[in-house]
């Protein structure tokens, strides 16, 4: 995309659709998201979102790794705790 020289084309709705059915698809979307997001010829506004969206998916990971251990460690309290009274 050539930006100085007037040439910049937004992405149309059809291929939006297609991009969103093709992150959707297991393992493939995720390799394509970091084509996409890392990859040279990729349309700028695609390749904002997919690393925006890459961004977003690490900040889930880890929150859900965060609340897992607390989850975890609540469970393993609740489960020692029956045991002092038996």
């Amino acid at each position: 995309m050539d930006l100085q020289n007037g040439s910049y084309k937004p992405m149309s709705v059809t291929d939006w659709v297609i991009t969103f059915i093709i992150s959707y698809i297991p393992l493939v979307g995720i390799v394509m998201l970091f084509v996409w997001a890392f990859g040279d010829g990729t349309h700028p506004s695609k390749k904002t979102w997919a690393q925006a969206l890459l961004i977003f998916a690490l900040i889930m990971f880890v929150l859900g790794i965060i609340f897992f251990i607390i989850f975890w460690t609540v469970i393993a309290s609740m489960f020692a705790g029956f045991s002092t009274y038996s």
